[in-house]
């Protein structure tokens, strides 16, 4: 454990307890594998690996996708668990993920500690997770996204979720369309403040207020952690203020030493202006930002041919789609830049050097 001080309150997830309630928010692809997820929660907080293409880097991954990533969760948990020592480590898997059951249930038998599911309402988790020690945790972002899922593991499994995580509209992957966007959006032409904040604090109130009402008909603790453009102590303190138990950073941490990214993909981190920082539209699902580079303008002229798929999403059809997201993802994880979607959140203009874990866990506990 480091020697960081804190006032905030430990995260107690069931019989789980982070002794700072900051929770790393999953990056994939190859962005926080085990050595990002180890120093957090090996400086007190949650570590998440990302399984999105979680095993690009293996041998047979072009030609046996599925089975390196499979292969690869097991492996990046035994890194980050060394790393960690007896820090919680868990897994970010996407509801969009083809074949996202097999996924799931690989990481609860390698021994995950936390499974954080969105891209997507993780509407059949309980059923994956039954009888293991491993939590789950839904991504939502409305009061309505909450009560569906809150509703139906009611309904179906006699259960309700160990933890919520609300993204709001500053994360890099959005849990809403354009036109929920539009109408958060301010005057402004910087990505940065596109969102009323009043306005979405008022709907993170209002999860907060109905996952209180299952966790008491549960008779347990349901922790609710706030996550999108969280990036200093001021606004961990703000969501805490909107009675979050905890906060889930991603942009902050990429810019670590011990993030898994390349330095080059740290670099456009580094490099980007706020006006750099764009919305852009998945091949397939809800729109997310990123940083505008070479490959972005490229695509302003019209789709890229997809050669190869990846198996990657469930819902992709690779004679339609705009581009191949997996391989602008790989590009970006080994370094291509050019050639690279570089996702970030809406504050990643304001990284301004290579800091430690460590670092980043103080200032966002400390100030």
């Amino acid at each position: 454990m480091s020697t960081i001080l804190s006032q905030l309150k430990p995260l107690k997830i069931g019989d789980l307890t982070a002794k700072l309630p900051i929770i790393q928010g999953g990056m994939g692809v190859g962005i926080s594998l085990s050595s990002l997820a180890g120093a957090v929660a090996g400086a007190g907080g949650i570590g998440i690996i990302s399984t999105a293409q979680i095993g690009f880097r293996e041998p047979d991954f072009a030609e046996h996708p599925q089975e390196a990533n499979l292969r690869a969760i097991g492996s990046e948990l035994q890194k980050a668990r060394a790393i960690a020592k007896d820090g919680i480590v868990g897994f970010n898997i996407m509801v969009a993920t083809k074949n996202y059951a097999e996924y799931v249930k690989t990481a609860v038998k390698a021994g995950a500690d936390l499974i954080i599911s969105g891209a997507g309402l993780p509407v059949s988790l309980p059923e994956y997770v039954k009888g293991t020690a491993t939590k789950i945790a839904p991504i939502v972002s409305s009061v309505k996204a909450a009560t569906v899922i809150c509703r139906m593991w009611d309904r179906k499994y006699q259960t309700a979720p160990d933890l919520v995580v609300v993204e709001g509209p500053l994360a890099g992957h959005l849990g809403f369309d354009r036109e929920k966007l539009t109408e958060l959006e301010v005057d402004t032409p910087h990505a940065a403040e596109t969102f009323h904040q009043a306005e979405y604090d008022e709907e993170v109130r209002g999860i907060i207020a109905l996952v209180k009402k299952y966790a008491q008909k549960y008779g347990k603790s349901i922790p609710v952690v706030t996550a999108g453009g969280i990036y200093d102590h001021a606004d961990v303190m703000h969501q805490m203020e909107l009675g979050a138990d905890g906060v889930q950073v991603a942009t902050r941490f990429v810019t670590t030493e011990e993030c898994d990214a390349p330095m080059a993909y740290k670099q456009a981190y580094l490099d980007a202006k706020e006006e750099d920082i764009v919305i852009v539209k998945s091949p397939v699902g809800m729109p997310g930002r990123a940083i505008k580079n070479a490959f972005l303008k490229e695509l302003e002229k019209g789709r890229q041919a997809v050669t190869h798929c990846y198996q990657c999403l469930e819902h992709c059809d690779p004679a339609k789609i705009p581009y191949c997201i997996t391989q602008a993802l790989v590009n970006a994880a080994r370094g291509d830049e050019d050639h690279a979607l570089i996702f970030c959140g809406g504050n990643a203009w304001r990284a301004e050097k290579i800091e430690t874990v460590e670092d980043v866990m103080r200032a966002l506990c400390e100030g």
